[in-house]
């Protein structure tokens, strides 16, 4: 599969979360998922265990269902967030533009996943609900590298990805559609991919480093 011309360090600051700019009506071919997942299973696990499983759904039965779950965890999350939103008007103007064109985009995908030609579920063996912290870093630790060595396969290849976790509120819902065997197999996100209306992306703003780097103490 041909790639884009990205060096190192580009690569890593514009693989950015794509929701408008996800192309609905092109094709993804199977053959490019399966390249990048296979980059992203030479990232690092606990003990090298390689606990990790990708679903990857593509049948428009399954991606609909799935789409429609999410959206009912989507309505619940923005009706938390409105009834907690009594303190917006103390927040910096432009951090609120920020989070009103992050909803925005976030409501498109919400409305348009179904259309997406491939959501990409990782996976986990094993269950952390009642684990402690140190083994829970260590569960999380084996599969989020992954996914993000997947993500930057997928823009070098001209794709766009996002990481949501909407579905998560119907995770037992979502294992009976793709027969997952949710009592010892943990769902961690839902990837949708899909090729990029342009393949041009900026590195976003972020906080200065003197408000994030503390050296020796906090």
């Amino acid at each position: 599969m041909p790639q884009l011309d990205l060096a190192p360090d580009q690569l890593l600051t514009t693989t950015r979360t794509v929701r408008k700019r996800l192309d609905l009506s092109r094709p993804v071919e199977p053959e490019v998922v399966r390249e990048c997942i296979e980059i992203a299973t030479q990232a690092p696990t606990a003990g090298n265990n390689q606990p990790w499983h990708f679903i990857v759904v593509t049948e428009p039965e399954k991606k609909q269902e799935i789409a429609e779950l999410y959206r009912q965890s989507f309505q619940t999350y923005v009706a938390r967030a409105i009834a907690n939103a009594e303190h917006v008007s103390s927040l910096d103007p432009a951090y609120l533009r920020s989070m009103q064109r992050i909803g925005e985009s976030s409501l498109y995908l919400a409305e348009h996943l179904h259309e997406v030609p491939v959501l990409v579920i990782p996976c986990l063996e094993g269950r952390v609900e009642n684990v402690a912290a140190e083994s829970q870093a260590g569960f999380w630790g084996s599969i989020l590298p992954a996914v993000w060595s997947f993500m930057l396969a997928a823009r070098a290849r001209a794709l766009g990805t996002a990481w949501t976790t909407m579905h998560l509120s119907y995770e037992k819902e979502v294992g009976q559609l793709l027969s997952i065997p949710t009592e010892r197999i943990t769902q961690v996100a839902l990837i949708p991919v899909a090729y990029t209306i342009g393949t041009a992306f900026k590195a976003g703003p972020r906080k200065s480093l003197d408000e994030i780097i503390h050296a020796n103490s906090w």
